[in-house]
């Protein structure tokens, strides 16, 4: 039982070793860059970029980058620039600037919004949180103004079914859109997303008609079939929930930190030695 325990535990150490060491990209003089100091590098450099996203190229550059850094950090150490005034002035900085941050960030995490206070919110400002009006459609493209109204005059006094079965036949047959092949299916989309001149016209039509004149626009002309039209409606609760904490939390922590600065302000001994000031004092 004893060596099986040893051997598991020898497994274990072997094992945490290895996952570590996986992590390393390379050696600079014993010194270990990982792939968390390239994250962490891409992060600083460009907050939505990931180092695992990047091209080999990219990847390479980081890498050097990185390796170029180690090189003259220990130069610098060589040479005692961590042991001069400037260096130990400048780490204080830093040391009071990061042990703000971090007390700031104890602040936002301990602000606390409850469920009701969020639901309340979301039911005073439902107007803020709205899904705009959509429409489905579908379009015949041509390049001629001729060909649109010869397919406007096939598709006359078809209504209902009839006129979405022929519709969606002689877009697959005729129309030069990449939409075509789907029957001219667009997909729904909000007012503003297509072209002004195709806007205006499928926003005028009723759910299963068309238009009775070709639609111009710098892709040819257009003939429109509009299948359906959502109305504005609130987003569900559950959907905006937790983006409503956050903005909650946010502004909490913002008046804690006011009020806080405020009474700190008035408790302090503040003189100030401007010459801006003393000027407008005179």
């Amino acid at each position: 039982m004893l060596k099986l325990a040893k051997t598991s535990l020898i497994a274990v150490a072997v094992m945490a070793t290895s996952v570590v060491a996986s992590d390393i990209l390379v050696t600079v003089n014993g010194k270990n860059i990982t792939k968390q100091d390239a994250e962490a590098f891409v992060n600083a450099t460009s907050p939505q970029a990931h180092y695992a996203q990047l091209t080999p190229e990219q990847k390479a550059l980081v890498k050097k980058t990185l390796i170029e850094k180690a090189l003259f950090t220990e130069l610098a150490k060589k040479e005692g620039i961590d042991k001069t005034p400037e260096f130990k002035r400048n780490m204080a900085k830093i040391a009071d600037e990061l042990m703000v941050n971090m007390w700031m960030k104890k602040q936002m995490d301990s602000a606390v919004v409850s469920d009701s206070e969020a639901k309340a919110f979301y039911e005073k400002n439902k107007d803020k949180f709205m899904m705009p009006e959509t429409v489905h459609a579908r379009h015949i493209l041509v390049k001629t103004e001729e060909d649109a109204e010869a397919i406007i005059k096939e598709l006359k006094g078809l209504k209902g079914e009839a006129l979405k079965k022929k519709f969606i036949e002689l877009a697959k047959a005729k129309s030069t859109g990449p939409s075509g092949p789907k029957g001219g299916d667009l997909g729904n989309f909000k007012k503003g997303q297509m072209v002004p001149e195709f806007s205006k016209a499928v926003w005028a039509l009723k759910v299963g008609e068309i238009t009775t004149k070709p639609v111009k626009t710098q892709f040819g002309y257009h003939v429109i079939y509009l299948e359906e039209k959502t109305k504005a409606k609130p987003v569900a609760y559950d959907v905006v929930k937790e983006k409503i904490i956050a903005t909650l939390k946010q502004q909490e922590f913002a008046k804690k930190i006011a009020d806080m600065a405020k009474e700190l302000t008035s408790k302090a001994k503040i003189v100030d030695m401007s010459k801006e000031t003393k000027r407008e004092k005179k």
